[in-house]
């Protein structure tokens, strides 16, 4: 066994995982499990614990190392844990001499180096030349956040906002396409607040606009979740390049105005109706998911209904929807609380109606012509981000086809209606 990462939470932790691999190889060390963790929710905290238990009892000798933003918000509860070896902060897990110390057997006064995350200045741009396993490359332009959302912990497990310079993030995107990727995904923590801290404060959108200028044999770029009120001009600009995939996440979290208030959001129901239909107004195709939390503090029923209501009015298709989760030193977690059983009743609601949103989307797809990035053999995803079975194609491979049906999963295209 060499190295191994468990990863769990975000693309971004996707990418940060392929970066923890390669400098940790580079440090020397080898027989160890890398679980890189996400502090969301109390959720993936126990998951994340439930999987370092199940790594020790199956890999009795090998390494276990814990990262991530639980790592770096509870590093203490973690270093606990009898199965784990060494805790690494979320800003420390990027680099290898980081892991030369357990890789060599030197003796450290304390398992847990864990360092405070609010005086990292910058964001390094580590070049990779691909992601483990996917089709689909991701590539880090921002990380930290800046803002104050009342649920949130991520801030204290990412620290302040920081860009990578435009010109790192061209190469990084230059090298992946070189080695055969065809579509490229920008990640943060909160990317539209991408560029305040770098020289002459670029935006988002002249990123977008100079990636898709300066790497022309990119076929396809895709933006993770955006804070819609932060879109600037060059980036609704962006939004009319056909290789600009027309599928955009929003950090929602809410549909009515008094919650969003609640929340410290610094946009209302109606800033967020009048984005969409500005960026539909412009891209006709363009799809739209959300992140939406159920049962935040005080939410009532009417509260609740008008969330319900804003998914249909701005027809929503992917909801990531999660029950409230209380995380300790948040001002939510002091707020009189919904209980949990009405919050998992409200997001099993949200996730029946963001299914029937996306049986939609997928019927309107029938009949149209569908260009299809490849990611295992028998399944690839549209430009809209709607799976789709596709017979005879290479992972990695963009073909067209004719969409023949749906499924339970999204679209199916029939074999002799494909063509490379």
């Amino acid at each position: 066994m060499s190295i191994e990462t468990i990863t769990f939470g975000c693309r971004l932790n996707a990418y940060e995982s392929e970066v923890m691999k390669a400098e940790a190889q580079k440090s020397g060390l080898e027989n160890a499990i890398i679980i890189n963790t996400c502090a969301v929710t109390a959720e993936a905290v126990r998951q994340a614990k439930q999987s370092i238990r199940k790594a020790r009892r199956e890999n009795a000798d090998a390494r276990i190392i814990v990262t991530g933003c639980a790592a770096q918000t509870q590093a203490r509860d973690f270093g606990d844990m009898a199965e784990v070896d060494l805790v690494i902060g979320n800003n420390d897990k990027l680099r290898a001499e980081s892991y030369r110390p357990i890789a060599f057997g030197e003796p450290l006064n304390d398992k847990v180096q864990v360092n405070d995350i609010m005086s990292v200045t910058e964001t390094a741009g580590h070049l990779i030349d691909g992601l483990d396993g996917r089709a689909r490359a991701f590539v880090q332009v921002q990380n930290g956040c800046d803002h104050r959302c009342t649920f949130c912990i991520i801030p204290f497990g990412r620290g302040p906002s920081r860009s990578v310079p435009m010109g790192v993030v061209v190469d990084q995107i230059r090298r992946l396409v070189d080695n055969g990727y065809a579509e490229v995904v920008l990640t943060g923590v909160d990317i539209t607040s991408y560029g305040g801290d770098l020289p002459g404060s670029p935006t988002l959108g002249k990123l977008t606009q100079s990636i898709l200028k300066h790497v022309p044999s990119l076929p396809r770029l895709r933006i993770s979740s955006i804070d819609s009120i932060e879109a600037d001009p060059a980036l609704y600009e962006a939004v009319t390049d056909p290789r600009l995939m027309p599928h955009l996440h929003l950090s929602l979290q809410s549909g009515d105005d008094m919650i969003l208030k609640r929340m410290k959001r610094r946009h209302s129901r109606a800033d967020a109706l009048g984005i969409v239909e500005k960026l539909r107004g412009l891209r006709p195709d363009m799809v739209f998911g959300a992140d939406i939390i159920a049962g935040f503090p005080t939410e009532t029923d009417a509260m609740f209904e008008n969330t319900l209501r804003f998914v249909t009015e701005a027809d929503l298709t992917y909801l990531h929807v999660f029950p409230f989760s209380p995380r300790e030193g948040t001002p939510a977690a002091r707020m009189p609380q919904i209980s949990r059983r009405t919050a998992k009743e409200r997001a099993a609601r949200l996730r029946a109606l963001g299914g029937t949103q996306f049986a939609k989307l997928c019927a309107s797809r029938i009949g149209k012509t569908e260009n299809i990035l490849v990611e295992r053999d028998g399944l690839g995803r549209t430009e809209q981000f709607i799976p789709v079975a596709v017979e005879r194609a290479r992972p990695g491979d963009i073909v067209t086809a004719e969409i023949d049906g749906t499924s339970t999963d999204g679209l199916i295209a029939r074999r002799d209606k494909v063509a490379a």
